[in-house]
């Protein structure tokens, strides 16, 4: 994934070239439209003692209409389907959460009568602070969180200033919109039979704007520095969602270039749609493994259309987010049984919560502190040993919800041996106790496995494989924990090379540990999806690859055409050179040879 916007415009007879972050595949050409941020200016004013209640009921009344508002998004849902329907009736259901939530409007009632100050810029300032502490956080996902928490206040203040929220209603069909930033609720409001596609300055692949518009099928762009003001409305836009271009008046050359390319996109779709029943193996007889990675419980209708497997990794933070309560043992329970009975005998790898305490501190109590650097901090399984019932209500639903199909238990930022053996005592006690209530559960208990994403894990791989089921490689962290580079820390993020020396010896320790132990291996971070490393991960080892469901066609693809002897030769020669340049070299040699 493209973690650092790459910004150029170059004019050729009039045409300009804007690059940015491809978030959602496909090429579309129309007239733009420019689509103001729908940023309101609020007034600060102090109020006598006298008028403080008056205004905390407009402030009441303002946060219901928002409710009402948010409910009539909620129906129009309903008229979308599949993953766009669900992706937008989850956002929906955060918004109506957050308001409904005292840690927002009970923060904003506090600060008016504290400070005595008019509704709007009490607003305004609480979530500025709160998105601040969102938008500070290690993780992607949380960090993405903070557009959500905008969104919610500004829909507020535009109820307490009466600010119009316009449609798009009234655009030609095909029209392109460009904006500096495009929230959910705007794609909430975007009919796909009149907009063809958008383009942002601001946003990332991370958040709900992404997620919808690859729902939707609406090519777009984020993160295109200066379109918004290198453009005006009813000039020609090209928008390409594949490589994140934006080409504003494109020549005839340029229109002739893609449509070619789009005839050739359509091409492929159509000829990996093929493969989806086909089994990934290679050339000479070697079967690998294919499964998904799902995110949130829309992904399974995706994951079961390409094809996969079974689930090499469910994440598990759905469940968690954006409320104030911790979800009990019955509602886990009902969300991963509806996953396990979607995959229909197929196996599902059940992730225990991968989140720190930072964003579960107001559920826990305000016990958790806080850490400097999170990263490295209270979070995963740390956080699970530390608050044990946390850990206990969520193994209890995953061995009921293993009652209706095949489970396997994954634990995450594993480091040592010890912390296996205390989820072990957790696992077999509350297996015992559901026994005892009667409770049909998973039977034979499933298997247990580790993240191996710490380099730590990886060195001590021999010792991890004596003590669990199996291992799953994630790439993502273990590469950003082996070099210290945070990829979205824009000053550092070049550096981020899955190909270092010294990652891809730790993949290999990893793997050959578990050769050794005859356990299974697993590679389920970014570098199983992409069909550049497929020859290389094949070469060492590795024979179950998990993904996002969109990258599966191509990975097998790619199985297809891989002689698995020639693919172990040159993991060997990969792995005797010490430059990542020489590394990629070598690779694509081979990639292109085969």
């Amino acid at each position: 994934m493209k973690t650092e916007t790459t910004v150029s415009a170059r004019e050729e007879a009039g045409e300009q070239v804007f690059e940015g972050l491809g978030v959602s595949s496909g090429i579309i050409v129309g007239p733009a439209h420019l689509r103001d941020s729908g940023e309101i200016q609020v007034l600060e004013y102090r109020l006598p003692q006298a008028k403080l209640d008056d205004e905390v009921v407009r402030f009441q009344d303002a946060v219901e209409k928002a409710r009402r508002q948010v409910g009539k998004l909620k129906s129009k849902a309903e008229s979308y389907h599949g993953a766009a329907a669900e992706e937008l009736g989850y956002l929906l259901d955060a918004h109506l959460q957050m308001l409904k939530s005292n840690s927002l409007l009970g923060a904003v009632e506090r600060r008016m009568r504290g400070e005595m100050l008019n509704a709007e810029a009490a607003v305004m300032a609480e979530i500025g602070e709160i998105s601040k502490n969102f938008a500070e956080m290690d993780d992607s996902y949380l960090r993405a969180r903070a557009q959500e928490v905008r969104e919610v206040g500004l829909r507020i203040v535009r109820n307490l200033t009466k600010t119009e929220y316009g449609g798009f209603e009234h655009l030609a069909p095909g029209s392109i919109v460009i904006a500096e930033e495009i929230t959910p609720a705007d794609t909430a409001l975007m009919d796909p039979k009149r907009i063809g596609g958008f383009a942002t300055d601001l946003g990332g692949a991370e958040g709900h704007t992404a997620i919808m518009a690859r729902s939707l099928g609406l090519p777009a762009v984020l993160g295109v520095t200066g379109l918004f003001a290198g453009i005006k409305t009813g000039d020609r836009v090209l928008v390409d969602g594949s490589n994140g271009r934006v080409i504003v008046n494109p020549t005839d050359k340029r229109l002739s270039d893609y449509k070619l390319r789009r005839k050739a996109i359509e091409q492929e779709s159509r000829s990996l749609a093929l493969l989806r029943d086909v089994d990934a193996t290679t050339r000479d007889g070697r079967n690998v493994s294919l499964q998904a990675n799902l995110e949130l419980p829309r992904d399974l209708v995706q994951a079961v259309a390409s094809g996969a497997q079974g689930v090499g990794l469910l994440r598990t933070e759905f469940m968690f987010m954006n409320r104030e309560d911790l979800p009990d043992e019955e509602e886990q329970y009902e969300s991963l049984r509806t996953i396990v009975e979607g995959m229909d005998g197929q196996t599902v790898t059940i992730r225990t919560l991968d989140v720190g305490g930072e964003k579960l501190t107001s559920s826990l109590g305000g016990h958790m502190g806080s850490a400097l650097n999170p990263a490295l901090g209270l979070r995963a399984i740390r956080l699970s040993l530390k608050e044990i019932s946390l850990l206990e209500t969520q193994l209890s639903a995953i061995l009921r919800a293993g009652a209706h199909g095949p489970v396997r238990i994954l634990l995450p930022m594993i480091s040592n041996v010890g912390e296996v053996k205390e989820v072990k005592k957790v696992l077999t006690s509350v297996a015992r106790k559901l026994t005892a209530r009667g409770v049909d559960i998973a039977d034979p208990l499933p298997p247990l496995g580790a993240m191996i994403e710490i380099p730590g894990a990886a060195l001590a791989a021999d010792a991890l494989a004596q003590v669990v089921d199996f291992f799953a490689i994630g790439t993502n962290d273990l590469t950003m924990y082996t070099l210290a580079i945070d990829r979205s820390e824009e000053q550092v993020a070049h550096l981020y090379n899955p190909l270092h020396p010294a990652v891809l010896r730790l993949i290999q320790f990893s793997v050959e540990a578990a050769l050794r132990a005859r356990i299974p291996v697993s590679v389920c971070g970014e570098m199983a999806g992409d069909p550049k490393y497929t020859a290389l991960l094949l070469g060492l080892g590795v024979r179950d690859l998990s993904m996002s469901a969109t990258g599966l066609p191509r990975v097998k693809k790619r199985i297809l055409k891989i002689d698995l002897r020639a693919a172990s030769h040159h993991a060997m020669a990969v792995m005797d050179q010490h430059d990542s340049g020489r590394i990629a070299a070598l690779l694509d040699d081979f990639n292109e040879g085969y």
